[in-house]
């Protein structure tokens, strides 16, 4: 892809990241914990949504599933921003996310002529999904089911990729939890029992797998 397309792929994503604040309030219930400014996110957002539409760009811009993987990014964006706030991951936007990617992969699938492509995104769903629920009917877990639907959704895309890059994408995000967990714990910013996050680091993790891939 061209260095225009590039910056311009950017440019629409920083454009993303000045909708995202906005409408992940719609779904943020009042914040757990506190968390950084309103101002902050207003000047934070555009330029991580910029990054991660820009790293698609350069990962996948010969795939012609790119607008899918765009679409998908664009949801998880907000995703992330209303974890962070309360801890949830709405049904609706997990919801928006799958459907996005199961839709636009299944047309891609057919106008490219690659079903074994497609086969290859539903089966990364269903091993995601599994794979998540079994941590999450582990004794002791803290693995909420929408990090579970959220896992399966994201397996859409990454299963599309083929299979290093799914497994690439299961295993990164919960290496991603565990190193920052330990970092807060030996700073003293959390403790043992302290709930955090997961759904920025499935969303993390699988955009750094499609990168890597």
């Amino acid at each position: 892809m061209s260095a225009a397309a590039l910056v311009g792929v950017a440019l629409l994503g920083g454009l993303v990241g000045v909708v995202v604040p906005p409408l992940a309030l719609r779904f943020t219930d009042p914040p757990v914990r506190p968390g950084p400014r309103r101002g902050a996110w207003v000047w934070l957002s555009p330029m991580v949504s910029a990054a991660v539409f820009g790293g698609l760009v350069v990962a996948q811009g010969d795939d012609p599933a790119l607008p899918v993987f765009l679409m998908v990014a664009a949801v998880g964006l907000v995703l992330a921003r209303v974890d962070l706030a309360c801890l949830r991951l709405p049904d609706p936007l997990v919801l928006a996310a799958g459907l996005l990617a199961l839709a636009g992969l299944t047309a891609t699938a057919l106008l490219a002529d690659e079903p074994a492509r497609l086969l290859g995104a539903l089966t990364g769903a269903t091993v995601a999904g599994a794979a998540h629920v079994l941590l999450a009917l582990l004794p002791g877990s803290r693995l909420g089911f929408g990090d579970v639907k959220l896992a399966a959704a994201l397996g859409l895309p990454l299963g599309w990729l083929g299979r290093d890059v799914l497994l690439v994408g299961l295993l990164l995000p919960h290496l991603l939890h565990g190193t920052l967990v330990v970092g807060l714990l030996a700073a003293r910013r959390v403790r043992r029992d302290t709930l955090l996050p997961l759904g920025p680091a499935l969303l993390a993790g699988a955009w750094l797998a499609v990168l890597l891939g």
